[in-house]
């Protein structure tokens, strides 16, 4: 059998290379489905696939730009609305709508949308860290986000009292990083690791209860 510090190694290097592969096979999937556009084919065929693919990449850019600038006007408003609502009413579209641009506002948000971190006592004195959104309701809770782990995508909104939580010093980022690491994450700036060895689990469970020694 592998020993511990192989199987470390194995981990750490999954870690490292899994990500870059999915990521690289998203890019190509993404590369080969502009570049077999059939109207890109026909409008550009003399011209290189790359050539085509960064014209169309470069004109969906502007596109974005053009429309994320409508946004910020009144008229923009309200063709949001009036296609919130046009798409809202046929079924069955509109939870693949409805999802899509959720999935799109929460990668897009970043962690500079949460502010201050903070552990929450739940319940049996359960702890578990949450962020502050600078919302508040009609009665004076704070409005929280509470993330899941390991994908912080997805979460809970919770209103509480000011008092039923506390602020910790931490930075959103750290904070993050320990969730997305489903809590095995090191702490490199204060030197923190986290060992998790057969060895130091056997030498663990090998001690005593506390009220036997």
């Amino acid at each position: 059998m592998l020993s511990s510090s192989w199987k470390r190694d194995i981990a750490s290097g999954l870690i490292v290379l899994v990500p870059l592969l999915v990521t690289a096979y998203v890019v190509a999937f993404i590369y080969q489905a502009i570049a077999n556009l059939p109207f890109l084919e026909t409008t550009l065929a003399g011209l290189p696939v790359s050539v085509r693919v960064l014209i169309t990449l470069v004109l969906f850019g502007l596109l974005v730009l053009a429309v994320g600038y409508l946004m910020r006007t009144t008229v923009g408003d309200i063709l949001e609305e009036t296609l919130d609502g046009i798409m809202n009413r046929l079924p069955g579209l509109r939870v693949v709508y409805n999802a899509s641009k959720m999935a799109v506002e929460t990668a897009v948000s970043g962690p500079d949308e949460l502010q201050t971190p903070v552990k929450l006592e739940t319940w049996n004195g359960m702890r578990m860290t949450a962020f502050k959104t600078g919302k508040s309701t009609d009665d004076g809770r704070d409005v929280l986000f509470l993330p899941t782990a390991p994908n912080i995508t997805t979460g809970f909104v919770v209103e509480v009292d000011p008092d039923r939580y506390t602020e910790i010093d931490e930075s959103v980022e750290d904070s993050l990083t320990r969730i997305l690491s489903a809590g095995f994450g090191e702490n490199k700036d204060r030197g923190i690791r986290i060992d998790v060895s057969e060895e130091s689990i056997a030498t663990t469970s090998e001690r005593p209860p506390a009220e036997d020694r």
